[in-house]
């Protein structure tokens, strides 16, 4: 699970179509990052889920890494601030063993990337 930093923040100042243009580049930057079998959606506001079929936790590791550093880079015109975003990684087999289990388990280290100081990836269980 991915999470943007302080998103409200962005609409709040820069207002609702700079945010809206903030998660067009988010989702830009999601799809440079992943390969055709993966999967990357909108879970909520500013949340997006991502699914990497076939990738154990070293490989999703390095993945939301990647993420991470490209939605850092991304520059959005008349959004005078930096963009980040802190994610939760869960391994269905390892961690969760159903759906459920796993949006929890992903949801529980995205929250523990929050209260580590937000911009960083922490695998469930690893907080």
């Amino acid at each position: 699970m991915l999470d943007l930093d302080h998103f409200k923040q962005i609409n709040d100042r820069f207002g609702h179509d700079k945010g809206d243009d903030v998660l067009a580049a988010v989702g830009a930057a999601l799809l440079s990052c992943l390969r055709a079998g993966d999967f990357a959606g909108r879970f909520g506001g500013e949340e997006f889920l991502i699914l990497l079929p076939d990738t154990g936790l070293d490989g999703a590791a390095h993945v939301a890494e990647k993420i991470r550093t490209t939605v850092a880079a991304i520059s959005v015109p008349g959004v005078a601030r930096d963009i980040t975003a802190s994610l939760g990684i869960a391994d269905l087999l390892e961690h969760a063993g159903n759906a459920t289990g796993l949006l929890r388990e992903a949801d529980r280290a995205l929250y523990a990337a929050k209260a580590a100081g937000r911009n960083r990836a922490i695998i469930a269980g690893a907080s």
